[in-house]
């Protein structure tokens, strides 16, 4: 069996999986990616790049939409080059997101095209105009309508659709729910457990240890989307109620999603400035390596997952399996993941004083919440990369070797 990988950012999601079926019989596999794909060990991969940028001139609704023409009609070029050279897949397995795909079944009309559904566009009822600090206006609205069509497209000419939450599968028109199944693609939680005897060495030269009282955050890059803004009004109480408190924060300066503040360099600049804390006891880490960051959640007392209604992060699922306890916005996908109480604790992500009240209890009852950093192991192991693969391979007609 042939199956081609297309991620952009390849392997992305794909990590996994494309692992898996490298050590099945039988099964070839092959990538293309853009020219600034990391790619994967072992996974030949094909990178590409447009061939022009989008026009300046095109109306600013539709620089989206050619952007993913272009990286489709240079993807088709490939895919006909491999044509012309005998290559036939029998499944593409793709993110659609960047248009990648929109021509890949004039090239392989018969393969079976999979693809990954992450997200649809909503102006309202999802991550735009959730925030009533960012309103949407008409202009925000009418863009994410147009945004669509690609979205739109991808749904229309794949044979089959996966969505890694319930909530995110949803967000599609109810027109082509029925190509799309909920499927996570998983975490290693074997890479990932509880180690009571985790240190994590700061800059400073500090050493925080496993049963300390440590507050972290992690995020891809420090913004509101992710909760930032909230997460920040929370600490001066935080930090004046438990003197002994120190907090970990993971995540870069740029913006994955949303825009940058207008009045400062970065929101980790404008927060801090609303937000005078002290700088000897909040550690901000930048982009850190893996390791580092594996450490961070296990020597973590609390882990602080606060976001927009949006795309489900891995780090949440990475806390629950180092044993974390978490303290999470009571939004969607998180619910899928947080059952309050059980497994966690849900407070509402527009109330700083909330979020700050719940570390609080939790940095000061750390026994009392012992069975919820258990059962948030116990969720995680639910979606280990060996139940994520497991699904794939069932979904592509793959035996496991």
């Amino acid at each position: 069996m042939r199956i081609l990988i297309i991620h952009q950012n390849f392997p992305g999601q794909f990590r996994h999986v494309a692992r898996c079926l490298l050590g099945q019989p039988g099964v070839e596999v092959l990538a293309i990616g853009r020219d600034t794909a990391p790619g994967l060990a072992g996974v030949p991969l094909l990178r590409y790049k447009p061939h022009r940028p989008v026009s300046d001139t095109l109306h600013p609704y539709l620089r989206p939409f050619e952007d993913g023409v272009l990286h489709g009609q240079q993807v088709l070029r490939l895919l006909l080059d491999l044509k012309r050279k005998g290559y036939r897949p029998d499944i593409i397995l793709a993110h659609p997101g960047w248009g990648e795909t929109l021509y890949a079944k004039d090239a392989f009309p018969a393969a079976r095209l999979i693809h990954f559904c992450e997200f649809y566009y909503h102006a309202h009822g999802a991550d735009a105009n959730f925030d009533p600090e960012f309103p949407l206006d008409l202009d925000g609205a009418a863009r994410i309508r147009t945004r669509n069509a690609l979205h739109l497209l991808n749904l229309e000419h794949c044979d089959q659709g996966i969505a890694p939450t319930r909530w995110q599968l949803d967000l599609h028109p109810e027109a082509y729910r029925h190509k799309l199944i909920q499927l996570h693609e998983g975490i290693d939680t074997r890479a990932l457990q509880p180690n009571p005897l985790a240190t994590l060495q700061l800059p400073n030269g500090t050493v925080l240890r496993a049963g300390m009282p440590v507050l972290t955050y992690v995020a891809r890059n420090l913004e509101p989307y992710r909760g930032f803004h909230t997460f920040m009004r929370a600490l001066p109480s935080i930090l004046r109620e438990h003197p002994d408190c120190q907090v970990v924060v993971i995540g870069g300066d740029d913006v994955s999603y949303g825009g940058r503040p207008n009045d400062a360099e970065n929101w980790r600049s404008k927060l801090l400035r609303e937000n005078p804390i002290d700088l000897t006891r909040v550690h901000f880490l930048g982009k850190v390596p893996y390791a580092t960051y594996r450490q961070a959640l296990q020597v973590s007392a609390v882990h602080t997952y606060l976001t927009y209604p949006f795309v489900l992060s891995w780090s949440l699922l990475e806390a629950m399996a180092c044993g974390c306890l978490i303290v999470a916005s009571d939004t969607a996908p998180v619910r899928e993941a947080i059952h309050h109480g059980e497994n966690g604790v849900l407070v509402d992500f527009f109330e700083p004083q909330a979020l700050a009240e719940a570390v609080l209890d939790a940095l000061n009852n750390p026994a009392r919440h012992q069975e919820k950093r258990k059962q948030a192991r116990r969720t995680a192991e639910g979606y280990d990369i060996e139940v994520g693969n497991g699904r794939y391979l069932k979904l592509m007609g793959v035996s496991r070797g």
